[in-house]
């Protein structure tokens, strides 16, 4: 059976990106993935203005399952625990949750889930056709 990666998960008031800027690309959720210059970007970081605001999640799905970007997609903004599973599934590598969500909850939460019937953005096969 496939597992899908734990999403690493930050803290905002603590976080600092560890990649120097030239290799980070920070899309709005109103950007067209499609119309990025990705050469040498290694993150590509996607805005969650507000949690209702899901733009972002098709942005992620975009970038990994069409433009098949193999890099970091970091969530940022209005990021909660509620929304981490979908981002795992989307395609998104890192989430730095707002700064009054629960780091442990969150990576609990995770775990729970440690694997899908159906596939998803990072593994599209379903799991009845998994190896």
């Amino acid at each position: 059976m496939s597992t899908t990666p734990l999403l690493e998960l930050a803290q905002a008031d603590r976080f600092v990106p560890a990649e120097p800027d030239p290799q980070r690309l920070v899309l709005t959720n109103d950007s067209d993935p499609r119309q990025a210059d990705l050469s040498g970007i290694s993150v590509i970081e996607l805005q969650f203005p507000k949690f209702s605001d899901g733009r972002a999640f098709s942005q992620a799905f975009l970038l990994r399952r069409r433009l098949g970007f193999t890099g970091t997609i970091r969530a940022t903004g209005d990021v909660l625990i509620d929304q981490l599973l979908q981002m795992q599934r989307s395609g998104f590598t890192q989430a730095v949750l707002r700064a009054d969500q629960n780091l442990a909850h969150g990576q609990a939460l995770l775990a729970h889930f440690p694997a899908f019937y159906q596939g998803d953005a990072v593994h599209t096969a379903p799991h009845f056709a998994a190896a």
